[in-house]
């Protein structure tokens, strides 16, 4: 017996027909989510990002040691600092860093230096990958498996507010150490991904591009 309690597990299981229901539903939603560079300054509630992060909250960690640390910004001040930091390694990235062949990657998409949604969007919600945490004790704890679980933390906050009905966007500026100094946060957590968050535009534009199809990206070994 584990010296560590545990509790029974609450598990909803639904009917064969239900599930199948439920898979392709939040399929057909989830696929309509697009990476977003227009947004709207429409406001949005704080109570609204609160449970999306609750939920980004939940998500599987190593050891359970969650990870993760969520900065959420609405300020026009430091909403527009973190842009102009943010362009500045932008520019570097398009005229020293990137090679030729992820430039040309990135040509479908229309990206360049410029990131006028770091400051029209209402939040910027700036995710920290902590290397340490702290035990009720004071103690000082590695965490495992940093990278795999904030990825997946993250994956679960971007699904929670295409959920929501927001538009989104993943940022991640390279270096990104400007984040650290900016947002006050200590030297041994590393900014993850800035996700933008809010209503789209209402001109706002998409590229044509799509998804690969099932038998592309998946093997069944049956």
């Amino acid at each position: 017996m584990s010296e560590w309690p545990f509790e029974p597990l609450v598990f909803d299981q639904k009917p064969i027909e239900e599930m199948k229901h439920a898979a392709r539903y939040f399929y057909q939603k989830i696929r309509t989510r697009r990476t977003v560079r227009e947004f709207s300054e429409r406001p949005v509630p704080r109570s609204l990002i609160e449970d999306t992060l609750r939920t980004a909250g939940t998500a599987p960690s190593g050891a359970n040691m969650q990870p993760w640390h969520f900065v959420v910004v609405s300020n026009p001040v430091l909403k527009q600092r973190i842009r102009a930091a943010a362009e500045q390694e932008e520019q570097a990235f398009y005229e020293h860093r990137a090679s030729e062949e992820w430039l040309k990657a990135l040509e479908p998409l229309g990206t360049d230096r410029h990131k006028k949604f770091l400051e029209t969007a209402p939040w910027l919600i700036v995710v920290f990958l902590k290397k340490f945490s702290v035990d009720g004790q004071g103690k000082r704890l590695k965490n495992y498996y940093t990278s795999e679980s904030v990825g997946i933390s993250c994956g679960f906050l971007i699904s929670a507010l295409h959920w929501a009905g927001l538009a989104t966007l993943t940022h991640t500026p390279s270096p990104m150490k400007f984040l650290n100094q900016l947002l006050q946060r200590p030297k041994d957590e590393r900014a993850y991904m800035i996700i933008v968050a809010g209503y789209p535009d209402d001109d706002a534009r998409v590229p044509a591009i799509g998804k690969q199809a099932l038998d592309k990206i998946t093997t069944f070994m049956e």
